[in-house]
């Protein structure tokens, strides 16, 4: 079972978060069909999902993570929720491009870095928070520690990663998230600066066994670390065919007449899952009835 725990370090002047989301993003993939490419993408999005949903107070709170960054992967959309859900999807998962000058797959030029990296908090009032920023590396953690800078003044270490064997499976998906809390001694930052410099990849270490819990330890375990909680999570779409009618009601009367005489039937599929609903002629005319 995949899951995040929570941490706080240094007696209390760091939180950490640390997450092994291996078998999520490689039921993501199967689902979606994904080239190792996009599978680094959204897995990265995940990841940085889901430890951001793990802090928050209600089950019913979420967080969506939208990239647009003009790549050839388009847009890459996740939502993770407190309840231990998370769910996401790539615009185009079949992009392959030549690997880095690092013999890596190449997010950067996947995704792009001529656009926006936005993160939408529903906390269960009235409206939901937004935030946005440029994107600066188009490699998402970056991105990610950029925006929780310049959107919410705290300075953040964040490590995602997404190992992809050759024949396009997940091998290894996870990442941590190290925050310095406000007021913390300048000596612990420095120490963090350097033990995390010195860390190997996070894929390395959950490829080699590691639980959140051990990465958390060989970053944060001579800093008095104490974990506090852990939430499973796994992947999980809340589409329904009520919610896909909602859709095709939200098209209009006329465009749903013109459905009707051209075609006779609708075929949606959720974005997020791939599941397919059709609507004959039958359920066509009832909610054309409604739409009037």
């Amino acid at each position: 079972m995949d899951y995040v725990v929570r941490a706080t370090a240094a007696k209390g002047q760091v939180r950490a978060f640390a997450v092994d989301l291996t078998e999520t993003v490689r039921e993501a993939a199967k689902l979606h069909d994904l080239f190792p490419l996009a599978s680094a993408a959204l897995g990265r999005t995940m990841v940085a999902a889901v430890m951001i949903a793990a802090d928050m107070k209600s089950a019913d709170n979420s967080v969506s993570i939208i990239i647009k960054g003009g790549g050839p992967l388009g847009n890459i959309i996740v939502t993770a929720k407190a309840n231990g859900t998370v769910k996401g999807y790539v615009d185009n998962p079949y992009v392959d491009l030549p690997l880095n000058k690092y013999g890596k797959l190449d997010v950067r030029a996947g995704v792009g870095i001529d656009g926006m990296l936005t993160v939408i908090k529903d906390l269960g009032l009235k409206e939901p928070y937004a935030g946005q920023i440029e994107l600066v590396s188009g490699e998402i953690a970056e991105d990610l520690a950029h925006y929780f800078w310049s959107s919410e003044q705290q300075p953040s270490v964040i490590a995602l990663g997404v190992l992809v064997n050759p024949d396009s499976t997940i091998r290894a998906a996870g990442g941590y998230i190290v925050q310095p809390l406000p007021g913390a001694d300048d000596q612990i930052i420095d120490k963090l600066e350097k033990v995390v410099g010195q860390a190997a990849p996070i894929t390395t270490m959950i490829d080699q066994g590691m639980r959140p819990e051990d990465v958390l330890d060989t970053i944060l375990g001579d800093m008095d670390l104490r974990l506090n909680d852990r939430l499973d999570y796994k992947f999980l779409c809340d589409c329904s065919r009520e919610r896909l009618e909602g859709l095709v009601l939200s098209l209009g009367k006329q465009e749903i007449e013109d459905i009707i005489k051209k075609e006779g039937k609708a075929e949606m599929i959720c974005h997020y899952c791939s599941s397919k609903y059709l609507f004959g002629r039958d359920d066509l005319n009832r909610l054309l009835d409604l739409a009037k």
